[in-house]
């Protein structure tokens, strides 16, 4: 389609730049990766995983969703986190929100929006959960930022709720579960102090033994 045709012309300037300061750079980037980090985040445009932390293509691996939202029943999240997990052995989980989310703000607002509110139902969750530290917020758009937080704790929580990083635990595996949240006024990262390791830092509730320990 001739709209679309930039698109092929800047691709042409991408391998230009990055071959001339690296011949080798494609050869090398087909060959396998090796990434340390997992990136869970938001499919907002403008929060480019690799750009924000400064990584290469071959150093990061991402998975993106409406809202940056870990279901337990996603069978998409489920198997990225099996693979990045079970066998790119990542050593890092970081689940990334961002401040002025649309999908946060659209669940924190009472109208149909279509499929996406079933999506958005999780989100509505964590505010229905927090709700009483959340209307103490007057300002509207502090109460935004706020929720964003919260759900990123959520989501950290859900990743970790999982057999799969629970296995990984189990047989002492190193692997770091984070929460952050991006501020796209300043282009800066926020640290939620949210880092899990261990089954132990669970409610008892949702610890979840490997299937060998019932045998």
């Amino acid at each position: 389609m001739k709209e679309l045709k930039i698109l092929f012309q800047n691709n042409e300037k991408w391998i230009e730049a990055k071959t001339s300061q690296d011949p080798e750079y494609f050869k090398r980037l087909a060959k396998d990766q090796n990434p340390l980090y997992l990136w869970i985040g938001c499919s907002d445009s403008r929060v480019p995983a690799n750009e924000i932390v400064g990584l290469g293509g071959d150093e990061l691996l991402v998975h993106r969703n409406v809202a940056n939202i870990f279901p337990h029943t996603d069978f998409n999240c489920l198997s990225v986190l099996e693979f990045a997990v079970n066998i790119l052995k990542v050593k890092h989980v970081i689940v990334c929100g961002h401040y002025g989310c649309g999908g946060v703000k659209a669940a924190m607002e009472d109208h149909h929006l279509g499929l996406v509110d079933n999506w958005l139902r999780h989100i509505r969750d964590v505010y229905a959960k927090n709700k009483e530290e959340l209307e103490k917020i007057e300002d509207h758009r502090l109460r935004h930022n706020r929720l964003v937080e919260l759900h990123v704790l959520q989501q950290v929580l859900n990743v970790c709720h999982t057999t799969i990083v629970q296995d990984a635990w189990f047989h002492k595996q190193p692997l770091f579960v984070h929460g952050w949240v991006y501020d796209m006024e300043s282009g800066k990262l926020k640290d939620m102090n949210c880092c899990l390791s261990g089954s132990e830092q669970l409610e008892s509730i949702y610890r979840v033994l490997p299937p060998s320990k019932y045998t």
